[in-house]
């Protein structure tokens, strides 16, 4: 609507009453366009890179060695996720992206979707909350 009412000359003004939107809000739309004329697909598309661009990453994804050693440390060894964060902390002191904290550990397992992976990690755990991670 924006791309064909512009095409038309109308104001800023006028397309924001017609839109029941901010003239402002408009003004910052049209001003993002690298071209004088709009388009509503490249507008598109830039709105959606910048979205991805704004995902932060997970810290823990299976398959990763970071993974790997949280998840060997709580079956195998039957580590707490506050031990495990200390451990890592002491292991990667310069490397900070290698680190995570126990609230990391546990929202990690809990957000796993249900299965046999997400049922060894939580069983893992010395406290089972039933709850956790339920809303």
């Amino acid at each position: 609507m924006l791309q064909i009412e512009t095409g038309r000359g109308q104001s800023v003004r006028a397309i924001s009453r017609l839109l029941g939107r901010s003239p402002s809000t408009l003004s910052l739309e049209l001003a993002r366009q690298d071209s004088s004329t709009y388009c509503a697909r490249s507008a598109g598309k830039r709105y959606r890179a910048r979205r991805q661009l704004s995902v932060r990453q997970r810290r823990l994804t299976p398959g990763t060695p970071l993974f790997q050693l949280v998840r060997d440390h709580l079956v195998l060894w039957r580590w707490s996720p506050q031990q495990i964060a200390a451990k890592l902390s002491h292991m990667y002191a310069d490397d900070p992206a290698q680190r995570v904290s126990h609230e990391t550990i546990y929202a990690s397992i809990y957000a796993h979707p249900r299965g046999g992976l997400k049922k060894e990690l939580v069983q893992a755990l010395r406290q089972h909350k039933p709850k956790r991670g339920l809303r």
